[in-house]
């Protein structure tokens, strides 16, 4: 619900909400099978979004970084709907990790196939790429909500006495 509610308030129409709610089906759900699916149910477009926003649509999922690598790879052609999705979507899940982060600290990492690190440079890069092209209220949102978590992690990984990195653009 969060992301359909932040496509319509970065402009999305009722496609776009309703492949903003379904945006995770086919690679949690079924693959292939179940875009077929959303295409039958709710048209082309929204297919074409919810495909967009699918970093693997098979089982076993390929290893994290190498869908990471695709994805990001993709976005760089994606169409202004998929680019509006997923940075809501990526803007959904940074808020998220922002607010458990608070809540319980570095452990929030563990959770994460990428680790702190790992997680650090992927949405650090999907900010990145999302910038490139005509930047948007989601894409700007995306960007101070990226720039916090890295200056949360930057500064507690100095008091706990480890190497950080500079936020990039910050």
């Amino acid at each position: 619900m969060g992301v359909a509610s932040l496509v319509l308030e970065g402009g999305g129409d009722e496609d776009l909400a309703i492949a903003a709610l379904l945006h995770d089906v086919v690679e949690d759900c079924g693959g292939a099978p179940m875009l077929k699916e959303v295409r039958r149910r709710f048209g082309r477009r929204v297919a074409k979004v919810v495909d967009g926003c699918t970093d693997a649509d098979t089982y076993p999922k390929p290893p994290w970084r190498e869908r990471k690598e695709n994805y990001i790879r993709h976005l760089k052609s994606a169409d202004a709907d998929t680019r509006l999705v997923s940075a809501a979507d990526k803007l959904n899940n940074v808020r998220s990790i922002l607010s458990d982060y608070r809540e319980v600290g570095e452990s929030v990492w563990s959770r994460f196939n990428g680790g702190r690190e790992g997680t650090l440079w992927y949405y650090r890069t999907l900010r990145d790429q999302f910038l490139r092209h005509r930047p948007n209220r989601i894409t700007r949102q995306l960007e101070l909500a990226v720039n916090e978590l890295e200056l949360l992690a930057r500064g507690n990984a100095i008091s706990a006495g480890q190497e950080s990195h500079p936020a990039v653009g910050a």
